[in-house]
């Protein structure tokens, strides 16, 4: 019992880094759509934003798996986990050639607000 609770306690230490690498990891790996989706619902339950690195590790993992409408959702739930706008824009512009590269549109692009 005492080591289940130092191995939990020694996870929620993990550096951002680690965090970031760890991801990385993962969806680099990732052979299948359920891995990918699996990983990203544990990528986004944490509380931060992922790195642009697990962002793009997870975007090709969708696009590899010809998974495109998990590709848009990855941007949508980064928008979601962002404090503003212009987090949002800078992770777009970070990403801007792995978008074109991959043609991954993003919600705002498919549906823009009518004005």
């Amino acid at each position: 019992m005492l080591s289940a609770i130092r191995l939990a306690h020694a996870h929620a230490q993990e550096s951002f880094e680690a965090f970031s690498e760890r991801y990385v990891n993962y969806f680099q790996n990732a052979e299948d759509l359920f891995e990918v989706q699996r990983g990203l619902n544990n990528c986004f339950a944490h509380d931060l934003v992922p790195s642009p690195a697990v962002v793009e590790a997870a975007v090709r993992a969708a696009r590899r798996v010809n998974d495109y409408a998990t590709a848009v959702r990855i941007f949508e739930g980064v928008s979601e986990k962002v404090e503003n706008v212009a987090q949002y824009q800078a992770y777009l512009e970070e990403l801007k050639s792995l978008r074109e590269e991959l043609g991954v549109s993003v919600k705002e692009e498919l549906y823009p607000k009518a004005s």
